[in-house]
């Protein structure tokens, strides 16, 4: 009865999207107030519907419901009860289902902390972000109905994939879905924009929040699918360059573009018509990337689906949206004419070349992604885009990136003095560039990477530093605490992205890798360490057969830990995973992977030497605290927005 009425309630909730939709668009077309007021009640309606579908949904996983199909298919009666409600969203349906409930939070949300906008602006707003609602209702009920019955239920479930049975997996996919989906805001409130005909000041203070927003979650998903990978798959790598992967790093490169663009608008009134493109491929990258995801045109360990027919339907939301979007976008170019003037030399133009190497990155990225499906389709090849390309390709852009912003970042605007801004920030370049050459010096063989690595990172976390405290002039410490959190914020997350650099270059440029065969009670060394394979048993799991190695580390003659590296069976699935053994250091990891067992009785090992790599995900920590520190500032919420809005062109009527 519960699945039912959580059927129902979708049902009713696309229902209501479709009137969110036509309603107010005419009420602010007209200026009839009563309907653009529909807007907000519409708004929340659809939010509780979507809450209530979503939790019967989840009811039926945890009581194991194997009347409902998707159930019986991602779940098991022994299952721990983290994963059956994991499991809710470890699917397509049901994944689908999160996406458009976090749509109509992002849309209620508008609803109840919008009152300085503009009557005509909101109810535009809403009325876009419903009909993203609508798309993607339509989406769920005619293709991929998470609610479906089966005629015979079956005693027990399929259970989840066993990949996805890890806490890493369980909070991954939500924080990613709050930053795809959260773009869809900045999608709504530039379509608006244009409906409306006028983009300024106040439009680009209104929308960096929700930016931000969506960019703290997409970073955060982005870590903790980084760590996941890292932990759980046994391949000892913290990126490969996945299709899935890029698909959500895509979004993050524009969204980043997109939140320096608009403090250009803001400040400056310039790059209007350059802001409003960026707040439309953000979303647009969001919406390639669940093509990608669900289609199966691309091969990915981590696809959900394998459908055509619902890659078509995804393809035809994109082409809609963007198609239109992109028209309004010619269609208005006369409303969007900068104000601002600005010389060669100036903050303006530090963060023009900052969103240049940011959406090239973003460009090459998809390029590499895309191209397989390109090649095949125009050629009849069969072609594989790796880490080599990647890694080439984008990686220069990340240097030149590295190298700009400590001094973008102190430009001032409208006009500067480059060498004036380079004298304060040369006592952080001469620190980072020593640093580099002790890190030169004390290096076994002659690589690059790790030097240059740590040369970026150490001169955007010293240059952050610095504009950090130039801004607190001849008070000191005394203004330091009392700096705008929106400062804190920027030279917090520059540091991240600084730590994140001289954590991948270190990391690729000194880690040590060792494969053997080992004997039971044989010690091997990697990198000064000491290891020893001291048994090797079979455990029985919750729902799972494990092969767990017991393996002593030691340094020295001093005993550091005993890691336990397994290979697991699921029985239900038949499924394999691994289980690195880790410990963990400030500066390092010793990571282990045991494998299969040999003919002479003895075992695969896999040992690596880790440096820095646990750095790369308290850089992102990093990045995420700096944009909650931006977020929480008082003049970046959006009832902090509230003034008149200064007209930009000619108001649409």
């Amino acid at each position: 009865m519960i699945t039912e009425l959580g059927h129902f309630a979708l049902v009713l909730a696309f229902l209501v999207a479709c009137v969110q939709v036509v309603v107010p668009l005419i009420g602010a077309h007209k200026r009839w107030p009563g309907w653009m007021a529909v807007a907000e009640p519409a708004a929340n309606a659809q939010f509780l519907l979507v809450a209530f579908s979503f939790a019967a949904l989840t009811y039926a996983f945890v009581t194991s419901d194997f009347s409902l199909r998707l159930v019986v298919l991602n779940s098991h009666s022994l299952k721990p009860m983290l994963y059956k409600v994991s499991g809710v969203w470890g699917n397509h349906e049901g994944s689908m289902l999160l996406w458009v409930l976090i749509l109509s939070l992002f849309g209620a949300t508008a609803a109840w902390f919008g009152g300085a906008l503009p009557p005509t602006l909101k109810a535009r707003v809403l009325a876009v972000q419903s009909a993203i609602g609508v798309a993607f209702y339509g989406f769920i009920l005619f293709t991929s109905n998470p609610f479906l019955r089966m005629a015979v239920p079956p005693f027990d479930g399929e259970g989840l994939n066993p990949l996805l049975q890890d806490p890493g997996l369980a909070f991954h996919p939500p924080f990613l879905y709050l930053g795809y989906v959260g773009l869809s805001m900045a999608f709504s409130f530039a379509v608006a924009a244009l409906i409306e005909g006028r983009v300024d000041a106040a439009w680009a203070r209104w929308v960096r929040p929700w930016t931000l927003a969506a960019w703290i979650f997409l970073t955060i998903g982005i870590g903790l699918g980084s760590w996941w990978a890292y932990y759980e798959l046994g391949w000892g790598g913290f990126w490969f360059w996945d299709p899935v992967e890029n698909a959500s790093f895509m979004p993050w490169l524009i969204a980043a573009a997109l939140l320096h663009s608009a403090i250009v608008v803001e400040k400056r009134e310039s790059l209007k018509s350059w802001t409003i493109l960026l707040a439309i491929m953000a979303f647009g990258f969001s919406l390639i990337g669940t093509f990608i995801v669900r289609s199966g045109v691309i091969t990915s360990v981590h696809a959900f689906a394998n459908d055509p027919e619902r890659g078509v339907f995804i393809l035809a939301i994109l082409a809609v949206f963007m198609g239109g979007a992109l028209t309004l976008y010619a269609a208005r170019a006369g409303a969007m004419e900068a104000k601002g003037v600005f010389s060669v030399v100036s903050r303006e133009s530090g963060l023009v070349v900052n969103n240049i190497l940011l959406a090239v990155a973003a460009f090459v990225v998809f390029i590499g992604t895309i191209w397989p499906l390109v090649a095949e389709i125009a050629f009849g090849r069969k072609l594989s885009v790796g880490a080599p390309f990647f890694n080439m390709a984008f990686t220069p852009f990340m240097v030149a990136l590295g190298l700009i912003l400590p001094v973008g970042a102190m430009l001032p605007w409208k006009r500067a003095s480059l060498g004036r801004t380079f004298k304060k920030l040369l006592p952080a370049f001469v620190l980072a560039l020593a640093l580099a050459g002790l890190s030169w010096a004390v290096q076994s063989g002659r690589s690059l990477l790790g030097p240059v690595g740590l040369f970026l990172g150490s001169w955007l976390i010293f240059g952050a530093a610095v504009d950090l405290w130039t801004r607190t002039g001849k008070s000191g410490f005394k203004r330091l605490m009392r700096l705008p959190r929106a400062d804190w914020g920027k030279s917090v997350a520059h540091s991240g992205l600084g730590v994140v650099m001289l954590a991948i270059a270190g990391l690729m440029a000194w880690e040590q890798e060792d494969i053997r065969v080992v004997q039971t009670g044989e010690p091997f060394e990697i990198a000064g360490y000491t290891l020893v394979l001291d048994s090797v048993d079979r455990v029985q799991g919750p729902n799972y057969i494990s092969t767990m190695g017991t393996v002593s580390l030691s340094k020295d003659g001093k005993a550091i830990s005993t890691l336990h590296p397994e290979k697991r069976t699921y029985p239900v699935s038949g499924m394999p995973t691994t289980e690195a053994g880790i410990d963990n250091g400030i500066l390092r990891d010793i990571y282990v992977v045991i494998g299969d067992p040999q003919d002479d009785g003895g075992w695969a090992v896999r040992s690596y030497y880790k440096p820095l790599s646990n750095w790369i995900w308290g850089g992102a920590i990093l990045m995420a605290i700096g944009g909650v520190l931006s977020l929480s500032d008082r003049r970046y919420r959006v009832a902090a927005g509230a003034r008149k809005m200064t007209a930009a062109g000619v108001p649409a009527e």
